[in-house]
C-alpha cells in the first residue's frame, strides 16, 4: 500500500476541484498562485465546479492547501461515486459501477502508475484489487469497500 500517513486529508470534492485544475495543464506554482489571487476559470464541465472554495481553503488553511498541492493528500472520506468521479477528473477514464447492495464496487483499466496514484489518495476503508494482466503494464482494477 502506498504511504498516507502524515499526508493533509482534503475532503472528496476539495479533491475532485484540485485534479480539475490539474487537468489543465497547469503546474503546481500555476495551481497555489491562481487560487491564492481567485484567477479562476469558469467550470462548464458536468460537475460545475465553484473553484472559490479552494481560494477559501487556501486562506483559512494555507499550508494545508499547499502540502496537497506539492506532495499529496489523501481524500478524508469517499463515497463509490465519488471514486468514479475522480478517476473520471484525475485520469480521465471511465470506471464502471456496480451498485447493488452488498457488491458496490468500480471497475476500470489502469496503468501501473495510475493505480499507484489512486491507491494513495483513497480513503481508509477501501481496497483496490487486480493488477497488470498484459504486456502494456495495464489492468482491470476493483475498487470496492473493505466492510461490506
Amino acid at each position: 500500500m502506498t504511504e498516507t500517513l502524515g499526508k493533509v486529508k482534503l475532503s472528496q470534492w476539495d479533491a475532485l476541484l484540485v485534479e480539475s485544475l490539474r487537468s489543465l495543464g497547469w503546474s503546481d506554482e500555476e495551481l497555489l498562485r491562481r487560487v491564492e489571487a481567485g484567477e479562476l476559470p469558469v467550470d462548464e464541465s458536468e460537475y460545475h465546479f465553484d473553484y472559490a472554495q479552494l481560494t477559501h481553503l487556501a486562506g483559512e488553511q494555507p499550508e494545508v492547501f499547499r502540502q496537497a498541492v506539492t506532495q499529496g493528500y489523501q481524500i478524508k472520506y469517499n463515497t463509490i461515486r465519488g471514486i468514479r468521479s475522480w478517476i473520471f477528473v484525475a485520469l480521465g477514464k471511465e470506471a464502471e459501477l456496480e451498485l447493488e447492495e452488498g457488491k458496490e464496487a468500480a471497475e476500470v483499466t489502469l496503468t501501473e502508475s495510475e493505480h499507484e496514484r489512486l491507491e494513495a489518495v483513497l480513503s481508509f476503508g477501501w481496497r483496490i484489487a487486480g493488477g497488470p494482466s498484459g504486456t502494456e503494464g495495464t489492468g482491470v482494477y476493483r475498487i470496492e469497500p473493505i466492510q461490506r
